[in-house]
């Protein structure tokens, strides 16, 4: 855990980097479904893997709903998908017209389920100054501990001029692909300052950004957490 306070200043929100939201039909998902969904949307827009800005959200649901529970992660496992469920796509301002001129009514193959994308919209970036990372890869190795990869992440966030006042992170995850499984954690981040915060959503931080590690998100805040 790192924890430090900072004064904050408003900035102006920049539009280099917008995530578009698309509406979904469809019932269900693998649990595990970052290689399948990414593998899908790169069968219809292969230009994705050349862009740098570009990440995939993963499609995420509640933990329960009307009496289900959240099943154990893993591709064999899936997730009921309600109809506000929405998939994200962070992209670099120019590539917006091709996605949504593209995905909107494509269906997809994701693992053994179908996915039908509806209408994008465009949602700029947040500034708020709390993000969460659901996945980030950084240093994961399968013995590596809380401080290994506290340690990979602040260094990280170093070389792209952001400093760690507040961070916490999260159990272990595993994202399986044909080449292996990847290790990641979740990240929080709180404290920062708006410029930072808006650096970070644009750039993302470590490796498989179309597998939904690295983006950052804008989070509740963890100011309780200071209590306990």
């Amino acid at each position: 855990m790192y924890w430090n306070e900072t004064d904050q200043f408003d900035t102006a929100v920049p539009d280099e980097v917008v995530d578009l939201v698309f509406a979904l039909d469809c019932r269900q998902l693998p649990v595990d479904h970052a290689y399948t969904l990414a593998a899908a949307l790169l069968r219809v827009c292969p230009w994705m893997a050349d862009e740098p800005l570009l990440a995939i959200h993963s499609v995420h649901v509640a933990g329960s709903q009307n009496g289900w529970e959240r099943p154990a992660h893993g591709t064999a496992n899936h997730l009921q998908v309600s109809r506000r469920t929405k998939l994200r796509v962070r992209a670099p301002r120019a590539r917006v017209p091709d996605l949504l001129e593209t995905l909107p009514g494509t269906r997809l193959e994701v693992g053994d389920c179908l996915l039908t994308l509806g209408v994008g919209t465009v949602r700029s970036l947040s500034q708020e100054t709390t993000l969460f990372a659901r996945h980030l890869v950084a240093g994961q190795t399968p013995d590596a501990g809380e401080n290994a990869f506290l340690d990979a992440a602040v260094n990280a966030l170093a070389a792209i001029e952001i400093v760690v006042r507040k961070a916490l992170c999260g159990k272990t995850a595993t994202l399986a692909t044909p080449q292996g499984t990847i290790l990641a954690r979740s990240l929080l981040l709180a404290n920062l300052t708006t410029a930072e915060s808006l650096r970070l959503q644009q750039q993302g931080l470590g490796p498989h950004r179309l597998l939904g590690c690295g983006i950052f998100i804008p989070h509740k805040g963890i100011d309780a957490v200071s209590n306990t």
